[in-house]
């Protein structure tokens, strides 16, 4: 109806002030915009009667039919005004609205496609172009299409989810040529793998990239990967082993020596992690959370006053990961403690405490939601963990 009302107010235009025609138009057109649907109807129809040739009375008629879901005729007003004003603001768009509803899916895409010569700045005929070609079961177009109207409107929900919906088909079709045409090829390997992956499915997604792996032994990015799910599953020396086989085989893959860096801090080796961390960063960055494990590392090296300012630039940054800016002001404190400044690490971890109390009521309000959806009574909410 919103749509419909953006179009109507500009079709108002048409009729002529200060005459009956215009003084009924007017009258019609109020209606429809209170939603008195049949009050509009009956005006605009007998506008069509009394003034055959008023393009802008048939276009308001086709709105209204259109919403009332008498589509065959809302298509024959639509049709009408356009004989009379081809040049109708949003007409070809409707009336490729109403041919969609129908499912009568080619004259929708011819409509719409004159809309969008006529106007190609309206998002809204990009996106029902896209829905259209969606429905004859042309994704890659959709896509196109939608990703056009995004561009036109990047903030509009519906686009947004339309597009999603095309390029998930996209990669669907993709995939499933994939399949189809060598399903032993290691890339079947590496699609498991990232769909275990996602799944949280980490032994499996293990599988699937050795799988991959013995096929493609020296292909970029799968032992990066493998070692990201063995990091997952717990098992630190192999994610070390394959993501130094990565960096042997493409010492430019910065996600392989940021890992690797994170690993060697978590093992207390602040020089290796501090080194690998700072090279990353050479090649990105703009790397998510490296401030806090740069300043977990020169704690390691004692350099505490540096770990202070890595943790405030964890802290500031817009992108930290909300876990690790609470770990950060803990890290803060401690780092404050070693340089004897008393009061700013009680500052420190009582931001600390407040974060993780925040979490906390935050995690137990989800319980309780949870609880009350599925009936049960809200019960006796679970203590929280004890500051460290």
């Amino acid at each position: 109806m919103a749509l419909c009302m953006a179009f109507l107010c500009a079709s108002s235009g048409l009729a002529q002030a200060g005459t009956p025609a215009g003084q009924s138009f007017n009258q019609a057109t109020a209606a429809l915009r209170e939603g008195r649907l049949d009050e509009a109807a009956a005006g605009f129809a007998a506008l069509t009667r009394s003034s055959p040739n008023f393009a802008g009375a048939h276009y308001n008629l086709g709105l209204v039919r259109e919403e009332q879901g008498r589509l065959e005729e809302a298509i024959a007003s639509f049709k009408k005004a356009l004989a009379l004003n081809p040049r109708l603001p949003g007409a070809n768009m409707f009336l490729g609205i109403a041919h969609y509803r129908l499912n009568q899916y080619q004259p929708a895409i011819a409509a719409l496609r004159l809309e969008i010569k006529r106007n190609p700045s309206d998002a809204n005929a990009w996106m029902w172009l896209g829905l259209t070609q969606l429905a004859t079961e042309n994704p890659e177009e959709a896509a196109a299409a939608l990703d056009h109207a995004a561009k036109l409107a990047p903030d509009n929900v519906d686009i947004l989810y339309h597009r999603g919906r095309a390029h998930l088909l996209v990669s669907k079709e993709s995939y499933e040529k994939m399949f189809q045409s060598d399903p032993k090829s290691w890339r079947v390997h590496q699609v498991l793998a990232e769909a275990d992956a996602e799944a949280d499915r980490h032994e499996e997604a293990i599988a699937e990239y050795e799988a991959a792996i013995q096929l493609v032994p020296r292909q970029p990015g799968l032992h990066e990967k493998l070692g990201t799910e063995y990091l997952k599953a717990g098992k630190p020396d192999l994610a070390e082993a394959m993501l130094n086989k990565e960096l042997e085989i493409d010492p430019n893959n910065v996600l392989a020596r940021y890992k690797l860096g994170t690993l060697q801090v978590e093992r207390g080796e602040g020089a290796k992690s501090k080194e690998l961390i700072q090279g990353a960063l050479r090649q990105d960055p703009t790397i998510k959370d490296s401030s806090y494990y740069l300043g977990r590392a020169e704690m390691e090296l004692g350099n505490y006053g540096a770990a202070v300012e890595a943790f405030h630039r964890a802290i500031a940054a817009s992108d930290t990961d909300p876990e690790i800016v609470q770990q950060s002001w803990y890290q803060l404190g401690i780092s404050y403690r070693h340089l004897h400044r008393i009061e700013d690490a009680q500052k420190a971890f009582a931001a600390f405490q407040r974060l993780r109390d925040e979490e906390a009521q935050k995690q137990q309000e989800r319980l309780k939601k949870k609880r009350e959806a599925s009936g049960q009574g809200a019960g006796t909410p679970p203590s929280s963990e004890k500051p460290l």
